[in-house]
């Protein structure tokens, strides 16, 4: 596969408030100034369709130089913008190169219909994220790790079962997506798994008539006080998270309801046993998410260096942007990371 850089044009980028990237975490770069990080957005064309990323590097970046590098994967409906965006730039701050990519068919990549969220198409867009590190300047390829957050960090868990350029492999709240979508949260939709596969083969078939995409129900458009009464921190959390705190334009809640016939089949615990490199898996102690880090961490058996690293108090979206909570996870990354790349 050929795959060529190109700079993005920052015009067509939203504009969501004064950054002008459309940066909605705390702290982020307003402007590229020299001896210090900047970011640099870019294109590529991977399966055809133009993806829309960002590259963070160092203070002082000499492309004559070589540095570490990671490809940060963002959660399920975020954006490069958000808390990918946040850990990239920690990265950058600490003497890593970075990359973070919207998924294909989402945020500002190409695709259609939008939001399609097939785990073959987000576990490929990691491969491509690592293409794409390994053409930009000053990139050591021999010390290319990958990180993601939530759903990308499921999916990051998948690249890194096959994609031997990554020597280290680490996430931050892993979401196992497939396993969510059949069973439902916490195993509660295990009793209608064929009725919703019915619903996603029905939305299927619309599509391929020409007819109007389906789409799961938009949380994002839900009122505050019944965001309130959902029953997992993490719905609600997330919400406040993606809907008010750090909303986005790009950013959704929503997928294709044919996304289900792929995403019923996928089980990011499942192989765990290939990855053989230093793993690292961070998690809110009292996440109602846990159990899926906890089951992908048990099937790690491939590897004699992981590491399952627990903040204490935190809830699964608190871990995205809550300072305390940041502060003590780019930490373990960065000491973890200084021994392993």
């Amino acid at each position: 596969m050929t795959m060529k850089l190109e700079p993005a044009d920052i015009k067509q980028l939203p504009k969501v408030n004064d950054n002008p990237w459309g940066l909605v975490y705390q702290d982020a770069i307003t402007e590229n100034k020299p001896g210090e990080v900047n970011i640099h957005p870019i294109n590529y064309v991977l399966n055809g369709l133009k993806i829309a990323a960002n590259v963070y590097t160092p203070a002082n970046y000499d492309p004559k130089k070589t540095y570490p590098a990671l490809t940060v994967a963002h959660p399920n409906g975020g954006v490069k913008e958000q808390v990918a965006g946040l850990f990239a730039q920690k990265l950058a701050e600490n003497g890593y190169i970075a990359i973070t990519a919207d998924a294909s068919y989402q945020g500002g990549s190409e695709g259609q219909p939008r939001m399609v969220d097939n785990p073959a198409y987000r576990v490929e867009d990691i491969h491509g994220m690592a293409d794409a590190l390994s053409l930009f300047p000053g990139v050591d390829y021999d010390r290319m790790g990958a990180f993601g957050i939530c759903g990308g960090g499921g999916y990051t868990l998948r690249a890194g079962q096959t994609d031997k350029r990554f020597k280290v492999v680490a996430t931050l709240s892993a979401f196992n997506s497939g396993l969510v979508r059949r069973n439902g949260f916490m195993d509660s939709e295990v009793n209608t798994i064929q009725e919703r596969l019915q619903a996603a083969s029905d939305a299927r078939e619309k599509e391929v008539r020409g007819e109007e995409v389906e789409y799961t129900p938009d949380l994002k458009q839900m009122a505050p006080e019944d965001a309130a009464k959902l029953p997992y921190a993490l719905y609600r959390d997330g919400y406040t998270y993606y809907a008010q705190t750090h909303a986005h334009p790009k950013s959704s809640f929503v997928y294709t309801r044919s996304s289900f016939l792929n995403l019923m089949t996928f089980d990011a615990s499942e192989n765990m046993d290939l990855i053989n490199v230093p793993l690292l898996m961070m998690a809110g102690k009292t996440a109602d998410t846990f159990y899926l880090t906890e089951k992908a961490y048990a099937n790690a058996t491939g590897t004699n260096d992981r590491e399952l690293f627990l903040i204490e108090g935190a809830q699964h979206i608190e871990t995205y942007w809550k300072p305390e909570y940041v502060k003590q996870e780019v930490a373990k990354l960065l000491d973890w990371l200084s021994t392993r790349l």
